[in-house]
């Protein structure tokens, strides 16, 4: 190395790539916080923007073997920083982190055809992904929330058992199947009973990423032989995180004096967006909870 070499040492393409990921990290970190203080963290550009801005910066990194395999190694790293951070936020990470890959490969494979010469640039990428990402920002983007799922199940029991450990209320002593013990928040206990109009149900909700503990108040608003309604009164649940129930809905029907068929049908309110990514996981997870009121507040063999 010459003297001129000595005193002015070049930056290699290693260090330059650790620069760009910084900036990625930064940059990522800026756009989270602004969209949390604008209200925007359940929307399209958090999970498909961030991920944008994080893929374009690092495939502008000086050129590694291919932008696609630099762009995956940068957010594998940002994910698996940030993830520890988050507590109980690591859920939404679990969730959203396919959209993180989604969107770096194919920011990466266009500007590896580009370094080709085959004519795809990041430009035509950021302009799809533009109109992608204000889903839930601008209101003409926004698809319709409203979701309804169904569980039917047979209970080992005769009607009139079922329908006499319904009017007890809810029971959280029951174990949550695995899919709900995974980050959500867990049921601490619950108040209320009866099946008549009017009668509410109360159940109280861990808190989460640093959120304070809420309750999800139902109210009876319908009510006949074989079928009873419930209607959302409140919800200070860190469930609205990721779904704002509306009403649940509970039909039983003997089928003999040993067996009674039970449905519960739960409306809600999809939170996250984009819908076409985040409604199936959401539906899902509601139909999990479906099954498992059915199994917890309608099976008597597990209440007493």
């Amino acid at each position: 190395m010459s003297d001129i070499d000595k005193q002015n040492p070049k930056i290699e393409p290693a260090q330059w790539s650790v620069v760009a990921i910084v900036v990625a990290f930064a940059a990522g970190a800026f756009l989270y916080k602004l969209f949390m203080h604008e209200r925007l963290g359940h929307s399209a550009a958090m999970f498909l923007g961030i991920p944008a801005v994080l893929a374009i910066l690092l495939a502008l990194a000086p050129k590694a073997k291919t932008a696609t395999g630099g762009i995956l190694k940068g957010i594998t790293l940002a994910l698996l920083v940030v993830a520890p951070l988050l507590g109980e936020g690591y859920l939404c990470i679990l969730f959203a982190s396919p959209l993180f890959y989604i969107v770096g490969i194919g920011v990466g494979l266009a500007m590896d055809k580009s370094r080709r010469k085959q004519g795809a640039t990041l430009s035509c990428v950021a302009l799809l992904l533009l109109p992608m990402c204000l889903e839930g920002v601008v209101p003409q983007l926004t698809f319709n929330r409203a979701q309804s799922v169904e569980v039917r199940s047979v209970v080992a029991a005769p009607a009139d058992e079922v329908e006499h450990a319904l009017t007890q209320g809810p029971n959280v002593t029951t174990p949550l199947p695995l899919a709900l013990r995974i980050g959500f928040p867990r049921p601490l206990g619950a108040w209320g009973e009866g099946l008549a109009v009017g009668d509410t149900r109360t159940i109280h909700f861990a808190g989460a990423e640093g959120d304070p503990p809420g309750d999800l108040v139902m109210r009876v608003t319908e009510r006949h032989p074989g079928y009873a309604r419930f209607e959302t009164v409140s919800d200070q649940s860190k469930l609205t995180q990721w779904v704002r129930w509306t009403s649940s809905e509970v039909e039983w029907t003997a089928l003999d004096k040993g067996h009674t068929a039970v449905t519960w049908r739960i409306d809600f309110m999809r939170q996250l967006d984009p819908a076409w990514y985040f409604t199936p996981w959401e539906r899902a997870a509601v139909k999990e909870a479906a099954a498992y009121l059915i199994d917890a507040d309608a099976t008597p063999v597990r209440r007493y």
